[in-house]
């Protein structure tokens, strides 16, 4: 059953999970995507952290917190078609990387969406912030033309936002099909000092990358009110946040707040910003029935160079850094907080990647996916209240495409070096040599010790494992 087949047949889905809904009221659900966030950027993670976080310690202490949370990619985009899909992106066309602002829109016109599954469902869907999977058909996207397809071609009712990283051109605000205002200036970019950087190119007259965030802020916080004043639906909010993501430039007030730079204080000001939804949520009564999500799309942009000036550790003490396999490149921070349904204050240490949003809002929905959706999706409904995880077992990838497969306390990168950021990248393997990487990451989570050649067993079990799920198209059983 494709998307428009599923679509269709939503009547009858409703009827029954009216049922289910007699005695359950659905949730609202927003869910906060930050952009770089590293694991040991928040005080709960992480005590040593550098960077004042008391908002994410408070939502923390609310609800649950994930330690064994991956992205399933190392990189943006992908991990933003895992989210809305459910799917390993390396599935589909966009095999390694990321998409660009100019680039045409990845998801499939019939892939069934979370915003599309939620809205089948009676929900209101509603966007803000970076969307960074393309937008139109064009191998050059026309921002003088309607963009689409795009967000409301995938369940969304509303969206607004940029077309992708706050570093790449063109630097526009859109909404729904239309900029707000065409890019016809043009800017000369910036590289100095580390991590003030955005590309010079194509620009909306008086654009500013420092005004994004509160910018994109300001409107979520907008949608949530109106939200608040339409109590009877139930409704996703899905906000993509900018930070703390090149360009790191935090506003007057945030400035001087951490004890990492620049970077340090925009981490700072993104835990700002999870306050405001916070405390609007709670101020207008909508938390007591809303699921909320605090997550990021991979690991921290933190290098050799920035640990060697600064004491923070944004990864905390994973290895490596974002766009790399190992795991500081897609371990990351999450945290669920539902009032009267998940236990305040405590941890989980289930496995858990981000494709498994598509799984988890239908479990809580009472809605059933179709087998051709949502293929690599399981529900972590489970978890999220106190139990056993429904994963065993994820799929990692890095920014030039190496993969990786966990099960259990084992770790396997079918490749040598960091296939992101880090150096090596890629290490030539020669005759007799291991051709990837093995790792006990319960003895040892900091990957220091390949067990490749010791444990041949292990290496055959999990290779074989991934190439099942590569030629089936699936890990989500049927």
């Amino acid at each position: 059953m494709g998307r428009r087949e599923f679509l269709m047949s939503a009547g009858g889905g409703l009827a029954g999970a009216g049922r289910l809904w007699a005695v359950r009221e659905r949730p609202n659900i927003v869910y906060i995507l930050a952009d770089d966030l590293g694991w040991g950027d928040l005080g709960c993670y992480n005590r040593e952290s550098a960077a004042p976080t008391p908002n994410a310690d408070r939502l923390a202490s609310q609800g649950v917190r994930f330690t064994d949370m991956h992205s399933p990619s190392a990189v943006c985009t992908p991990t933003r078609y895992g989210v809305m899909t459910g799917r390993y992106c390396w599935r589909s066309r966009l095999k390694k990387g990321v998409l660009n602002g100019y680039s045409p829109n990845l998801i499939e016109p019939d892939r069934l969406t979370v915003p599309g599954l939620l809205k089948s469902q009676g929900y209101y869907t509603a966007g803000v912030g970076k969307w960074h999977l393309g937008l139109g058909t064009k191998e050059q996207t026309d921002y003088s033309s309607p963009l689409t397809p795009g967000p409301r071609n995938h369940g969304f009712d509303y969206y607004y936002g940029i077309p992708a990283s706050l570093d790449m051109d063109p630097y526009v605000y859109f909404e729904n099909e239309r900029v707000e205002a065409p890019p016809t200036g043009r800017t000369d970019g910036q590289n100095s000092p580390r991590g003030v950087f955005w590309r010079a190119g194509a620009a909306a007259p008086g654009f500013r990358v420092e005004d994004t965030l509160p910018k994109l802020t300001a409107k979520a916080l907008d949608v949530l009110r109106e939200r608040a004043n339409t109590p009877r639906q139930p409704f996703f909010f899905y906000f993509a946040l900018t930070a703390p993501h090149t360009p790191w430039v935090p506003v007057q007030g945030f400035r001087g707040r951490s004890k990492a730079g620049d970077y340090g204080d925009f981490v700072t000001q993104v835990d700002d910003v999870v306050g405001q939804v916070t405390r609007l949520l709670d101020e207008s009564n909508l938390g007591r029935n809303t699921l909320l999500v605090f997550t990021s799309d991979n690991g921290a942009h933190w290098t050799p160079e920035d640990k060697a000036k600064y004491a923070h550790r944004a990864n905390a003490n994973w290895r490596g850094m974002k766009a790399d396999i190992w795991d500081a490149g897609h371990r990351i921070p999450f945290m669920a907080r539902w009032p009267g349904r998940i236990r305040p204050n405590s941890v989980s240490r289930e496995l858990g990647c981000l494709v498994d949003l598509a799984a988890t809002v239908a479990d809580v929905t009472g809605a059933r996916l179709p087998r051709d959706a949502a293929e690599d999706s399981f529900s972590l409904l489970p978890a999220l209240r106190g139990g056993r995880g429904i994963r065993k077992a994820v799929v990692h990838h890095s920014n030039d495409g190496m993969f990786s497969i966990r099960q259990d306390n084992w770790k396997l990168s079918l490749g040598r070096g960091s296939g992101g950021f880090s150096q090596p990248v890629r290490l030539e393997v020669k005759a007799g040599e291991p051709e990837g990487e093995l790792y006990d990451i319960a003895a040892d989570p900091g990957e220091t010790r390949d067990l490749y050649s010791a444990r041949p067993d292990v290496v055959k079990r999990l290779t074989e494992l991934l190439e099942k799920w590569k030629s089936d198209g699936r890990s989500r059983p049927s």
